[in-house]
């Protein structure tokens, strides 16, 4: 029984663990952050669309004139796709979240074949091409980035976590985090859909304060398209 625990750990460990930490924190090709010359920053969404909570912040970003990108999860996106034709029109930027939103630590091989290639299609299907990813919570198995190679996708992750998704977060949280955490070249992870009970809800409430105030402070708001594109920025920097 102990030889069988060491070999499944030692699986795990090989599968998962080594993957992430070196695919997370030593390449070179997985974004943190971004370089500039300017107050620029990028506030991306994960786990829409919702249609609960994302069209009440589409009319937030609307109010102020700020681009976001959304990272989406394909099979949502499929199944609300006039919502991602309003993100589209809205002059977002759109990059995937998988397929379900299912940790790749808890995907074997062919999972993480089937979520990668029925994403890309579902995507497809509604029209929509993507160039970036962010896995669901960042996590690699050793196939991610097999995949991401393979469709010709950009991983990227944050600087900044405000973990509005959580329950004991509160609006003024989320607030503190960001306003006083903020600098040019950073991205922020904040969520639209998922999470606990309403807690997008908490999340636009922080933006309406948020926004305004960044705003007033010089701050500008780019896609990372835009950073991508070289559009108002330099090029990215990959941080560790």
């Amino acid at each position: 029984m102990y030889i069988v625990f060491i070999c499944i750990f030692l699986l795990f460990f090989i599968y998962n663990i080594i993957p992430n930490f070196y695919y997370r924190n030593i390449y070179k090709s997985t974004i943190k952050k971004f370089k500039t010359d300017k107050k620029n920053i990028a506030i991306t969404f994960d786990d829409g669309p919702d249609y609960r909570y994302t069209p009440i912040l589409l009319d937030l970003l609307k109010k102020y004139n700020v681009k976001c990108t959304f990272f989406l999860v394909a099979e949502k996106a499929y199944n609300n796709k006039e919502l991602v034709i309003k993100i589209k029109e809205d002059g977002h930027s759109i990059g995937l979240h998988s397929l379900k939103h299912k940790s790749a630590w808890l995907s074997f091989p062919f999972e993480t074949k089937k979520d990668f290639d029925c994403s890309i299609k579902y995507l497809s299907d509604i029209n929509v091409k993507v160039d970036f990813i962010r896995p669901p919570w960042g996590t690699f198995n050793i196939l991610t980035q097999y995949y991401i190679n393979k469709y010709n996708l950009t991983t990227v992750l944050w600087s900044i976590n405000a973990a509005d998704w959580s329950k004991k977060t509160t609006v003024d949280d989320i607030i503190n985090k960001v306003i006083y955490r903020i600098k040019p070249g950073d991205i922020l992870v904040l969520h639209d859909s998922n999470g606990a009970e309403g807690a997008p809800l908490k999340t636009i409430s922080a933006l309406e304060k948020i926004i305004p105030e960044l705003l007033n402070e010089g701050y500008e708001f780019v896609t990372i398209n835009q950073i991508q594109n070289n559009i108002d920025t330099t090029p990215f920097i990959k941080v560790p």
